[in-house]
């Protein structure tokens, strides 16, 4: 997951557009059935490409001088080709690097991803065991992670980590990086659970935009305690934007100053999925995708990869068209505004806004208008509801599965 690496790499608005970090789903396999997984992994796309169409790939993604490309999957050790392409990704000096559930990382995998040259991997641990175990729908399942970040940091592997925060597991925030740190984790990347795939289905495990007032400082905290232990905390790309606590949540060092630069789909940042595929950014939706992996460049500059080049404040619409951060902003992370509203330019998930409301004693309430339709990256839609700050919420049941 991010790491200093990261922010010399996407911290280059004025680069011209070319994919420096590509997230490759290499197959829809996966060994979990996560209740909050946005591309509802667990059988293979019809049609995924194969091992020689994936070493196809890698030589277009040198070509087009991508720096680092994150394996994920469902799970990507599932597809056949896996370890071809981590070596043949290195052998193009590309970086590799793998975000796995880990439940299949045996100690033998772990060697050979050392000796095939990964550069780093990022274990998913979505709170602590009984939360982690709950969103992952498998009992053992925590306990499979912490195996796999071991080995992995035995046979010599960089570790990180990653979790989907929302109201099922954002107590665990704490606890779990003091369990992530004794691993020996070297980064760890925070993100929100947004409606998409299966989590659309569960609104009840959602955060609300108002808990952003307490949660984003939280987070802010603990990085400023993980930077002291030597671990780089970074936030999503759908947590944040323009609160008090954006430079720390943003910056690497202390003496850096860094914010939200806008949502870089399409610019520096390339998403493939299993079946080929191009989108702009690895979570967003379908009506994302223009052309295919057979022809990358030609997809790279497809209306739909190239949205980000044209849009300007005039597409933003409802808090965030008047935000004094627009500009910079333009909406936060796109997906997850698209997850909301079925359309992106306004996203209730944003730190200033929800402080915004709460400083005239209001909030904002996403509330279920439309289903999601059951499909890979898929997703509903919301109301939204402004109340009274101390209004009762109705009452929510947290699912078990």
């Amino acid at each position: 997951m991010p790491t200093s690496r990261e922010r010399r790499r996407l911290n280059v608005v004025t680069a011209a557009p070319h994919p420096a970090y590509v997230v490759w789903e290499l197959t829809l396999r996966c060994d979990h059935a996560c209740t909050h997984c946005g591309s509802r992994a667990g059988q293979a796309r019809e049609h995924e490409l194969t091992t020689v169409e994936a070493l196809g790939v890698v030589e277009q993604l040198a070509a087009m001088g991508a720096r680092e490309v994150v394996l994920i999957g469902g799970e990507a050790y599932l597809h056949d080709g896996f370890l071809a392409i981590v070596a043949a990704l290195r052998d193009h000096g590309i970086a590799v690097a793998l975000t796995t559930g880990g439940r299949g990382i045996t100690e033998a995998l772990a060697a050979e991803l050392a000796a095939r040259g990964l550069a780093y991997a990022s274990v998913s641990v979505d709170g602590l065991e009984a939360a982690h175990d709950r969103m992952r729908h498998l009992r053992g399942s925590f306990a499979s992670a912490m195996t796999a970040l071991d080995r992995l940091r035995a046979a010599g592997i960089a570790t990180s980590s990653n979790i989907n925060l929302n109201r099922g597991n954002h107590a665990d925030l704490e606890p779990l990086y003091d369990v992530l740190r004794a691993r020996g984790i070297q980064s760890w990347q925070v993100q929100l659970t947004a409606p998409l795939g299966r989590a659309a289905d569960r609104p009840e495990m959602l955060l609300q935009p108002w808990e952003l007032v307490t949660l984003v400082p939280r987070v802010a905290a603990l990085k400023l305690r993980a930077r002291a232990d030597g671990i780089t905390l970074t936030p999503g790309n759908n947590l944040g934007y323009f609160g008090p606590e954006e430079t720390t949540l943003r910056s690497v060092g202390e003496a850096d100053r860094d914010h939200w630069q806008g949502c870089q789909a399409g610019k520096l940042v390339m998403g493939i999925e299993s079946d080929g595929g191009v989108k702009g950014c690895p979570s967003l939706q379908a009506g994302y995708v223009g052309g295919h992996a057979s022809a990358l460049a030609a997809s790279w500059r497809s209306p739909e990869v190239t949205f980000n080049h044209r849009r300007t404040v005039d597409d933003l619409w409802g808090f965030c068209r008047t935000c004094p951060f627009a500009a910079t902003c333009m909406g936060g992370c796109t997906f997850t505004a698209h997850a909301v509203f079925g359309r992106p330019g306004n996203n209730p998930y944003c730190h200033f806004r929800a402080r915004s409301f709460a400083k005239q004693g209001l909030r904002e309430r996403l509330v279920p208008a439309r289903p999601a339709p059951g499909l890979p990256f898929d997703h509903g839609t919301f109301d939204l509801v402004v109340e009274s700050l101390d209004a009762p919420e109705p009452t929510r049941r947290l699912p078990l599965v």
